[in-house]
């Protein structure tokens, strides 16, 4: 039997390569899954890329309230129920020291990434089926310090409190709450990053940032989907309120 056979599934974040990839990885395993992102035509493109008839998709913005309802209340209507939530979607913000860091980009990063957690499971444990499991991105950014990216590391450590808070308030109906902390991960929002810390030198950057990692290498988007599938199925039906680390070692230093 498949692992998520005959579960409904929620992934905000569902345009980016993580979100894109688990809901492969989902589908195949059984799921049908509801994708959640800002822009229609980048939700459109994973629709066809992926070509199944168990994938929906949902425009919104995940800091306001109104729209995260919309995405619960339409998994709902169109596939009856909700078993994982997969509560993915997050911005990276800018890189500059406290001092200098823009205010409106500060503000930006903490609606998204913090309110936007929050709102998540706050419209969405309501709907949630027995024995269901949400999944919160948060990063290693959410577990140590990292300079030039104080609005980053401030909401990816909130991330951890509105995990370990919604786990004991979702645990008597059996609901399962935990969040995923990458390294840095070979995607888009690393470039981002890379670029933003020394523009022109994107790629030095990437070497020290892999320097620092005990198996000297970006995580690949799959193998952060191949543990939100654990923690989704059956198979993790006992951990709720952890962290889950998935960094190359990185954290043990």
């Amino acid at each position: 039997m498949k692992k998520l056979e005959n579960k409904v599934a929620i992934i905000t974040g569902g345009a980016g390569s993580i979100g894109k990839i688990t809901a492969k990885l989902f589908l195949d395993e059984g799921a049908k899954v509801m994708l959640v992102d800002l822009k229609e035509d980048a939700l459109k493109a994973v629709q066809t890329e992926l070509k199944s008839e168990h994938l929906k998709y949902c425009v919104a913005d995940v800091t306001k309230s109104s729209d995260v309802e919309h995405y619960v209340t339409e998994t709902v209507k169109q596939f009856g129920k909700i078993d994982v939530f997969f509560n993915n979607a997050g911005i990276e913000g800018s890189v500059k020291p406290i001092v200098d860091y823009p205010e409106d980009v500060f503000d930006k990063v903490i609606a998204v990434n913090v309110k936007g957690i929050w709102l998540g499971n706050k419209h969405t444990l309501p709907h949630m089926n027995n024995g269901g499991s949400i999944i919160m991105t948060s990063s290693v950014a959410g577990l140590l310090g990292f300079a030039n990216l104080s609005a980053y590391v401030t909401s990816k450590h909130a991330v951890v409190g509105i995990m370990r808070t919604s786990a004991i308030e979702a645990a008597p109906l059996n609901i399962r709450v935990n969040s995923v902390h990458p390294a840095p991960v070979n995607n888009r929002m690393m470039r981002s990053i890379e670029e933003g810390a020394s523009a022109g030198h994107a790629e030095e950057v990437k070497k020290q940032f892999e320097v620092s990692i005990p198996f000297r290498r970006y995580a690949e988007p799959i193998e952060i989907a191949q543990l939100v599938l654990f923690l989704a199925s059956d198979d993790s039906k006992y951990i709720t309120g952890t962290t889950q680390v998935i960094d190359g070692g990185m954290c043990a230093q």
